[in-house]
């Protein structure tokens, strides 16, 4: 098949709405029976994808995540949230995006994040004045910290898939500064939005019921802080232990599992027997579709490669410029596009092996391009048509996303900024992977 048949192909299945694993290994089928390749040869290299022990992180850092969520860790980290910035304008707004960064800090998925952290979030938010659509906006915006600050699910993949060697605890390591860089910037956009249109009060309205727990009247930062000391602790063991030459990345995520069942199970005692089977069960829900993507998505870029489809995308890269700031312009503009359609995994088990050696043909360091691609993809979570976290937000705050998107602007123009500036300025992301060798 021609590339061009290849590609047309994809986005037939894409257009039909068909899953996109199931579109990426029937693409690859179609080619390799044209080519009169024997399909049990599809199914090998599906199975060699999966046979990587550093995979294994995917799983353990999910699980990792969700057995915290389950022992309502969330509320801890909302709780501490709270006590440092819920007295200031538009409190819980500020709230949500602090919050959004303590929990991508343990779950490494903006899903997760979204998710954990929304569906306490947006009702209280409508409770103290906010517009529902407002409020949706801010934790679909702050949910993409959950796979820009690590441990980061798309860093693992992406180090796996880049197709030259990048270290996932420099990505890791990497993503700290434009994580820190993100939500601050997202803080800025919250406080000023709020302050121009009086969003947010401090206490409920006028006979309004008061919100339980962390959402009520904020409570000293020391007695907040205590209360979610153990949860503070895990990105710190994990980013430390892998600095420390204590662990490696897959194993800091079996760590963080332990962590997450002692803290649940033997401190806090939260974690009761039915909690622990519903984590189960959405993590090993949750890993099997990433891994059956990253499968798919591995036998297609094979076929890619067997067709050359690669190597004459970066001839086309490197024929339209050969200036490094200019192929990232155009990197960028391509790779939000692609996260309008394409799920994170996916896009980047499928692009990054692609675009990733072009990059360093040009010079760009791989730790950096993939801190880039990341950021980009994360973006493509909170626009339409297919942005999950638009998605997982409306259905808590119970709006259609087009009730949000006037709300979404000026969160997509503020995010924008973010990623021109870490792609140009390079020393953001690569001061600590240097700093500490």
């Amino acid at each position: 098949m021609s590339p061009i048949t290849i590609g047309a192909a994809l986005l037939l299945l894409f257009a039909l709405g068909v899953p996109i694993a199931i579109s990426l290994a029937g693409t690859a089928a179609l080619a390799m029976h044209a080519s009169g390749i024997p399909l049990q040869a599809m199914v090998q290299r599906m199975f060699a994808a999966l046979d990587s022990f550093p995979l294994t992180a995917i799983p353990f850092f999910i699980l990792a995540g969700a057995l915290m969520e389950a022992s309502g860790i969330s509320q801890r980290l909302i709780g501490f949230a709270q006590a440092l910035v819920g007295r200031a304008t538009g409190g819980l707004g500020l709230v949500t995006v602090v919050s959004a960064m303590f929990f991508a800090a343990i779950s490494g998925s903006s899903a997760a994040t979204t998710a954990a952290i929304g569906g306490t979030l947006i009702p209280a938010m409508a409770r103290r004045g906010f517009p529902r659509p407002f409020a949706t906006s801010v934790q679909a915006a702050s949910g993409e910290l959950g796979v820009i600050i690590p441990p980061s699910i798309p860093m693992i993949i992406f180090a796996l898939t880049a197709g030259v060697p990048v270290s996932i605890g420099s990505l890791f390591m990497a993503g700290v500064v434009p994580g820190l860089l993100v939500g601050g910037s997202l803080l800025v956009t919250v406080y000023v939005i709020c302050r121009v249109r009086g969003y947010g009060r401090v206490t409920p309205p006028a006979g309004g019921a008061a919100e339980p727990g962390a959402l009520g009247e904020p409570e000293g930062i020391g007695a907040a802080f205590r209360a979610a000391l153990l949860p503070l602790l895990l990105p710190v063991i994990i980013l430390g232990g892998i600095y420390g030459g204590i662990f490696t990345p897959t194993e800091a995520a079996a760590v963080a599992v332990f962590f997450a069942l002692f803290v649940g199970a033997a401190v806090y005692r939260t974690l009761t027997p039915a909690r622990l089977f519903t984590a189960l069960r959405v993590s090993l829900l949750s890993t099997v579709v990433i891994l059956i993507i990253i499968s798919a998505a591995s036998v297609f870029g094979w076929v890619l490669t067997a067709n050359r489809i690669p190597e004459m995308i970066a001839r086309f890269f490197i024929a339209l410029s050969d200036d490094p700031k200019v192929f990232l312009l155009l990197v960028n503009v391509f790779l939000l596009l692609v996260g309008m359609f394409l799920e994170t995994g996916a896009a980047i088990t499928i692009l990054a092996p692609i675009l990733t050696p072009v990059a360093v043909v040009m010079g760009i360091d791989p730790v950096h391009f993939g801190i880039i691609m990341i950021v980009n993809l994360a973006v493509g979570m909170t626009t339409p048509p297919v942005g999950v976290n638009l998605f997982v937000a409306c259905q808590v705050a119970g709006l259609r996303i087009e009730q949000i998107l006037k709300s979404m602007l000026p969160f997509y123009f503020v995010l924008l900024l973010d990623i021109l500036i870490l792609t140009y300025l390079p020393q953001i992301s690569m001061w600590l992977p240097r700093a500490l060798g």
